[in-house]
């Protein structure tokens, strides 16, 4: 039986197999550890009987009024246990937690040639909102369409409403994080080494 559970600092050298996907993007050790001391119930783990890390979500919580919402910022299944039901079910509690956390829409990013991710989203219930230009960096760059769902609060899904034109953020890449002093202090060696040694060597 899968297991949903919060992601912990532990997971953070267990989930290797995971990110071997291409399409999957991939962050430095701050990024993740930022995300866990932020959004924690945003972060979580899909477990397998055996142990093994199946696959995991990233998110945050974000925006004001109207535009109060939770965001996908990664979701990545490893290869062996794809076609599952593992992103479902991951999908599934990130909008149980924005639901409870009253927003009125889930949004997320994903490259406009990843036909079988927008796919999967769709199927989920997500539509295009609009289409970004130029999201992703590459060679060459490449657009990203924005995902939404409306959540209960949003009874008339006016979050959903697409957008006529293409649009351009100019804080693009994949999700760019303002650099605090807070991230600056987990990025640096000393504290990640700490990070490790408190894994490899919990108190007793």
């Amino acid at each position: 039986m899968t297991t949903i559970r919060q992601f912990t600092c532990d997971d953070l050298f267990l989930f290797n197999n995971v990110n071997l996907d291409p399409l999957t993007e991939t962050y430095g050790l701050s990024f993740y550890l930022q995300y866990l001391a932020h959004w924690p119930e945003y972060f979580q783990v899909a477990e397998s009987p055996s142990g093994d890390i199946m696959g995991y979500i990233m998110g945050k919580a974000e925006g004001v009024q109207e535009n109060w919402h939770g965001h996908v910022t990664a979701l990545t299944v490893a290869p062996e246990y794809r076609k599952l039901g593992v992103a479902a079910m991951l999908m599934s509690g990130l909008e149980y937690i924005s639901e409870k956390k009253q927003a009125y829409f889930v949004d997320l990013f994903v490259r406009v040639s990843n036909k079988v991710a927008v796919d999967m989203y769709k199927r989920l219930g997500y539509s295009v909102y609009r289409r970004v230009l130029e999201y992703y960096f590459g060679d060459p760059d490449e657009d990203a369409f924005d995902m939404r769902k409306a959540l209960s609060r949003d009874v008339l899904r006016k979050s959903v409403i697409p957008l006529a034109h293409p649009c351009r953020l100019w804080n693009r890449r994949k999700e760019p994080v303002e650099e605090s002093v807070l991230s600056r202090f987990l990025a640096s060696p000393i504290v990640q080494i700490t990070v490790i040694l408190g894994v490899l060597l919990p108190f007793a």
